[in-house]
């Protein structure tokens, strides 16, 4: 299993943001290159109506003909509908992709076939991420982990789930939220980001509902704006306390290998010792 493209299990710091930003956009796309994500994705899909669909991938395509100053990703067509393949065959080998979102994934044949279609002779798929939007997505979370070496992380789209599950308000997202958590860490695969929230004028609202994605296990979120990166990031950064915390155990896991117990009480293995670390490259972020 491989640690998702840019993050590492251990001790670099992992990406916070990912804004999205619609691909029949180009002057958008363009200026959210400069707004201080550490992802953009590029929309395809839902962001991009239907008789501006062709027009989409041929800006995005042209973009991505070279290297972009940050990472972009590309959120491709539904593979199930007639666009995907086409997006996937103009996009995949292009240098200034660092990955495709896959959007509605049910079931790990899906991510097996598009990473077997996208692989270049001599050279792997590009990193593909799923986002399960569906019961049936969530329900196969774990088997669409471990699809294949390709996927490098799994996220919810919840406004279809939403849809799919007749839900009325959060709290029937809870168990879902938790199971994709769990079943990206069981695969090996980094946190998953939370899903975007809708209301781009809601900062308040948006930093509660952050707080509550970081206590279920989330690590950063998708945005729809650039004035809801600084919020995203803040409610992700660790505290003083945290660093604080974090220092001590690796400084006394530095200082005795194995498994320990600091002066607090606390007991520290090597998987502690991990997490410690990841806190640590996040507080560099500042």
């Amino acid at each position: 299993m491989t640690a998702a493209a840019g993050v590492s299990q251990g001790s670099a710091a992992p990406p916070l943001t990912w804004l999205y930003v619609p691909g029949d956009r180009p002057r958008k796309v363009e200026r959210a290159l400069g707004a201080g994500a550490d992802v953009v994705v590029v929309d395809l899909e839902d962001a991009v109506a239907p008789e501006r669909k062709e027009y989409a991938r041929a800006a995005t395509a042209e973009l991505l003909g070279e290297p972009q100053p940050v990472p972009v990703h590309v959120r491709v067509n539904a593979l199930e509908g007639p666009l995907a393949a086409a997006d996937l065959a103009a996009l995949a080998a292009l240098p200034g992709l660092s990955g495709l979102r896959l959007p509605k994934v049910t079931s790990p044949a899906q991510v097996v076939r598009v990473a077997g279609g996208t692989a270049p002779a001599g050279r792997g798929a590009p990193a593909l991420y799923a986002l399960l939007e569906s019961a049936l997505g969530v329900e196969h979370a774990h088997a669409i982990a471990t699809a294949h070496p390709a996927l490098r992380g799994i996220a919810l789209g919840e406004a279809d789930l939403r849809a799919d599950l007749g839900l009325r308000d959060d709290a029937g997202l809870d168990w879902p939220r938790s199971r994709v958590v769990v079943a990206a860490r069981a695969a090996g695969l980094a946190p998953p980001p939370q899903s975007v929230h809708p209301d781009v004028r809601d900062p308040v609202g948006l930093a509660a509902s952050c707080e509550r994605g970081r206590a279920l296990g989330f690590l950063g979120r998708a945005a729809i704006h650039p004035r809801q990166l600084p919020v995203i990031e803040r409610a992700y950064l660790p505290t003083a306390e945290e660093v604080e915390r974090a220092r001590a155990v690796v400084e006394a896991a530095t200082a005795v290998p194995g498994a320990l117990a600091l002066a607090d009480g606390r007991f520290v293995d090597e998987a502690v010792v991990a997490a410690a670390r990841r806190t640590l490259a996040l507080a560099r972020r500042h």
